[in-house]
């Protein structure tokens, strides 16, 4: 098994409804050398320890974690296979360097719909399925918590609608039968996430959660996720769940608008960029480039929001979206605001027992959103003193 591993790193580097949601497209895309390679090599490899289930709800499997990273842009990639938007193949040594860093947990975006066959079926394509598994199995074996879920889905399919609804759904529960029948023997480190930012795109409120038909038909997918997970059997009757708000927004209209289900294994995640003059490069006036503390109160704000509607009801959060964009600053990023804010940020989710999960798409180019922490193609990372701020926060004992 050692030297398949070897081999696969040395190969990676040189490469309101009525009868809807039951509550009531063929896609295909472009297999790679590449991919084709890593599904011959996890059928070929020794099956790791998959984990044991101990029986602990959303809230206590949460409070043992501590801070994580995303693998973004990779799994998650449009068309192409996993190295289309100029990532490398995923390899075990870059998993192993993302544990050593200190991070805990791995949220694993991954983008099906271009890997799916047609109705009724909607079959996911066997390489395609085998290489997730690959990159989960990288993970476990680190004894890292994962989190899976479903990312860029294309509007070829995925719109959550009263329009469309009744096309979404069976191919949303065929998806979520087939990775929960894959990964039904993991342990309780493999955490399933429902969707991702699930919205209808380009609308005025398409990330302010304002449109109650929108809210609604993503509160049912929420219903039907559960559901298809739970008849799976096998682990699945515990593993840990996570819903997603409209957009997974951190709005009030958002959080207010999710319906939470009555189920001890599940929690909600969230995304926060806030605030967004700090965390996006817009070019407006009111964009900012250095963190001073005149915007702490937009963080606080809603921290206490998530508190209001979701962790004061006995409800664990996770933040499975974090970050801020690398800003030129005089010729040079300005990792060290970002360090700052990261320090604040991190703070008041500790304080309630929030784990987040930092988005990393390893771009560095100004002109494409860089929020670039770790170095895929040269093992390193790109912001050591982003990393540091990060684990400070996590040298103490969560409380």
């Amino acid at each position: 098994m050692k030297m398949k591993k070897f081999a696969a790193i040395i190969s990676a580097c040189i490469l309101t409804f009525t009868g809807i949601c039951g509550c009531s497209a063929d896609t295909g895309g472009t297999v790679t050398a590449a991919e084709e390679a890593s599904s011959e090599e996890v059928q070929e490899t020794v099956q790791i320890d998959k984990g044991t289930m101990h029986g602990y709800t959303a809230e206590e499997l949460i409070s043992q974690m501590k801070t994580g990273w995303n693998l973004g842009n990779s799994l998650d990639s449009l068309g192409g296979g996993e190295t289309a938007w100029n990532n490398p193949a995923t390899t075990q040594l870059m998993i192993d360097m993302i544990r050593d860093g200190g991070f805990d947990i791995i949220r694993i975006p991954v983008t099906w719909g271009h890997h799916m066959g047609g109705a009724p079926d909607y079959t996911v394509d066997a390489y395609f399925m085998d290489r997730v598994n690959e990159v989960v199995d990288y993970a476990i074996a680190d004894g890292m918590y994962v989190i899976l879920e479903i990312h860029h889905e294309p509007d070829s399919w995925f719109i959550p609608d009263s329009e469309h609804i009744a096309e979404v759904e069976p191919q949303f529960t065929a998806l979520w039968q087939q990775i929960s029948e894959r990964f039904k023997d993991y342990g309780d480190k493999l955490v399933f996430e429902s969707m991702n930012e699930p919205r209808v795109k380009d609308k005025p409120h398409e990330w302010t959660g304002r449109n109650e038909d929108e809210r609604n038909c993503v509160n049912c997918l929420n219903k039907v996720f559960v559901d298809t997970v739970r008849a799976l059997g096998g682990n699945n009757a515990e593993r840990v769940l996570l819903l997603a708000t409209h957009a997974q927004a951190v709005t009030e209209p958002a959080l207010a608008g999710l319906e939470l289900i009555d189920d001890k294994y599940v929690g909600v995640a969230l995304h926060a960029y806030i605030p967004y003059s700090f965390c996006y490069h817009s070019g407006e006036s009111y964009e900012t480039f250095e963190w001073d503390g005149r915007e702490n109160s937009t963080v606080d704000y809603v921290f206490g929001l998530i508190d209001k509607y979701i962790t004061s009801k006995s409800v664990p959060v996770m933040i499975i979206e974090y970050g801020a964009e690398f800003k030129l600053v005089d010729g040079k990023y300005n990792t060290g605001e970002i360090a700052k804010w990261i320090t604040y940020f991190l703070g008041k989710a500790k304080e309630q027992n929030i784990p987040c999960v930092i988005w990393d798409n390893n771009e560095r180019t100004s002109n494409l959103i860089p929020f670039g922490l770790y170095n895929r193609d040269e093992y390193k990372w790109h912001a050591e003193d982003i990393l540091e701020a990060i684990m400070k926060v996590y040298e103490e004992e969560k409380v």
